[in-house]
C-alpha cells in the first residue's frame, strides 16, 4: 500500500472514531462537519510536497492545514489516537512506528 493511502486510511479511522463518540453517529458514518474535515485531510495528503516520504503530521516542518482545520484535526487526533489502539491496533502500531523513525 502506498504511504499516502495508508495515511488516508489512518485519518479516516480517527475521524470515524471521533464522530462516532463525540457526535453520536453510527460507526462508519460521518456527520457533515467530519465529512468535510476528512475531505480536507485527503486533499492535503494528495498535495503533500513530501509525497511518499511524508513524515507524520506532528513531525512535519510544513503546516499545510489552515489554522482552523489544523486545530480541528489536532483535536481529532488527540481524542482518537489512543482509541485507535483499541479499534484498529495495526493502524496504531504503524503510525507509532512511523512517528518514532521519522
Amino acid at each position: 500500500m502506498r504511504e499516502i493511502e495508508r495515511e488516508k486510511e489512518t485519518i479516516r479511522k480517527m475521524i470515524e472514531i471521533y464522530c462516532w463518540r463525540k457526535h453520536k453517529r453510527k460507526r462508519g458514518e460521518l456527520c457533515k462537519e467530519c465529512s468535510e474535515l476528512l475531505k480536507y485531510a485527503y486533499e492535503r495528503l494528495e498535495k503533500c510536497p513530501f509525497g511518499e516520504e511524508k513524515p507524520t503530521c506532528k513531525k512535519c516542518k510544513v503546516h499545510c492545514y489552515s489554522p482552523k482545520m489544523r486545530e480541528k484535526i489536532k483535536e481529532v487526533m488527540r481524542f482518537s489516537g489512543p482509541r485507535l489502539l483499541i479499534f484498529s491496533p495495526l493502524s496504531w502500531i504503524v503510525h507509532e512506528l512511523k512517528e518514532k523513525i521519522s
